[in-house]
């Protein structure tokens, strides 16, 4: 079994910043890939930030230049920099990992139970 754990969110102005965490464990062998979703009320879940097992990053187009991701793969964390918040960063914040369980070929996706980011003023 493997458990994700967020943490980082809440309430921040506008031009704020905030640093989301997540970190997995459990009977891990492999991460593939991390990642952090968001889902705003009433829209459906988005993809933000994409980090890949080699470095490798990609970024929602709303977000690119404001926000940073970056994985800690001795610790199985992934970290999200949001920097230059907006009111329309307000959402529900995911983490997702892609990971092959010990004793296991196949690769598991993952999500954290969520952490909510508040932009406000």
């Amino acid at each position: 079994q493997v458990q994700l754990v967020e943490s980082g969110g809440g309430l921040v102005q506008p031009g704020g910043s905030l640093r989301l965490s997540c970190a997995a464990s459990g009977s891990i062998f492999r991460i593939n890939s991390m990642a952090w979703y968001r889902q705003a009320p009433g829209k459906q879940r988005e993809s933000v930030a994409y980090i890949g097992s080699g470095g490798s990053t990609s970024y929602a187009e709303s977000v690119k230049g404001r926000f940073t991701i970056s994985g800690d793969n001795a610790k199985n964390a992934v970290y999200l920099q949001m920097n230059s918040l907006k009111p329309e960063d307000t959402a529900v914040y995911y983490c997702n990992f892609i990971i092959q369980p010990r004793y296991s070929s196949a690769y598991v996706n993952y999500w954290g139970t969520g952490t909510q980011v508040t932009v406000s003023s």
